[in-house]
């Protein structure tokens, strides 16, 4: 609950800072505009945002009779998270990454690059496949989705603030109201940053416990983490404001860039995971216990297991 209450709170944070931002250019009447107009994004939002995220990464949906053991995987994970089956989609790309997207558990999407299949062991696709759907049972697809639409919507009227100028009579005066134009849109990064890495640490929480292998989960994520600074998956490099959804960024940028990820550190994500299987008592990563299926694609085995 404390986690819910810490995203309520950032959201607060967001939908303010875009409120204020309006009122730097008119007024009360900006800040209902920019409300108004913050609602308007969230319900386009709400039910255009898997298609356009999807459409943006080149997933192609797929079923049962095209990779059916994948599929199966997914199935599985669903049917023990309590959650309705979603639709899977597979992008073409060497990166092994993930994602989810959707409104709701109703109208979820999970979606893997062929390089999760064809570079990961079963039980860490498992451990990837099961965190996505912890995404979809904590409902942070669509929280995402809002935080993303109104930080990119607060940089948007924070440059048309800066190019009217602004209100003259505001009680920042004219430095101030320049300055905030100016921090606002880095505010709303860094707010956006903090709720993503306090949905991943939930969705890590709750992958650990739907797959039931939460060491082959951190596995995964070390091998994933590792193979994104080597891989480039060009398609999200070309759509960089979507990295937040994939469950380690996609970017292969490091240096000053890796103080503004949207997603926590590998390590200390694996060390809370190390930490779970401890009180679980999980088996070693790769032991089969109480696993699932070897993932196939297009009726082969798929990685270097086949």
């Amino acid at each position: 609950m404390a986690g819910y209450f810490r995203t309520t709170l950032l959201l607060a944070a967001l939908t303010a800072l875009f409120m204020g931002v309006g009122y730097l250019i008119g007024g009360t009447a900006g800040m209902l505009i920019a409300l108004a107009v913050a609602c308007v994004m969230n319900l386009f939002a709400y039910w255009n945002a898997d298609k356009m995220v999807l459409s943006m990464q080149g997933a192609q949906e797929i079923d049962e009779a095209t990779a059916p053991e994948f599929f199966q995987i997914v199935r599985t994970l669903a049917d023990r998270a309590g959650l309705p089956m979603p639709r899977v989609y597979l992008i073409d790309s060497d990166q092994p990454n993930a994602f989810a997207t959707g409104r709701n558990p109703a109208n979820a999407a999970v979606a893997a690059t062929t390089g999760l299949l064809d570079r990961l062991s079963p039980d860490e696709v498992a451990g990837v496949m099961a965190h996505e759907l912890g995404h979809v049972r904590n409902r942070d697809t669509l929280i995402m989705t809002i935080a993303a639409t109104i930080a990119g919507a607060i940089g948007l009227l924070a440059n048309f603030a800066i190019f009217l100028g602004g209100r003259r009579d505001n009680p920042l005066g004219l430095i101030g109201a320049i300055a905030m134009m100016i921090l606002a849109p880095f505010a709303a990064v860094l707010v956006q940053m903090a709720i993503s890495r306090s949905r991943e640490y939930q969705a890590d929480k709750a992958g650990a416990e739907i797959s039931r292998v939460p060491l082959s989960l951190a596995s995964a994520l070390r091998r994933i983490d590792a193979m994104a600074h080597e891989i480039h998956n060009r398609t999200a490099e070309a759509n960089p404001a979507s990295a937040h959804i994939f469950i380690i960024n996609p970017l292969s940028g490091g240096g000053i860039a890796s103080l503004f990820s949207t997603h926590p550190s590998t390590a200390d994500r694996v060390a809370r995971l190390r930490d779970l299987a401890g009180a679980m008592g999980a088996a070693p990563a790769g032991a089969r216990g109480g696993s699932v299926p070897p993932v196939v694609r297009g009726g082969r085995r798929a990685g270097p297991w086949g």
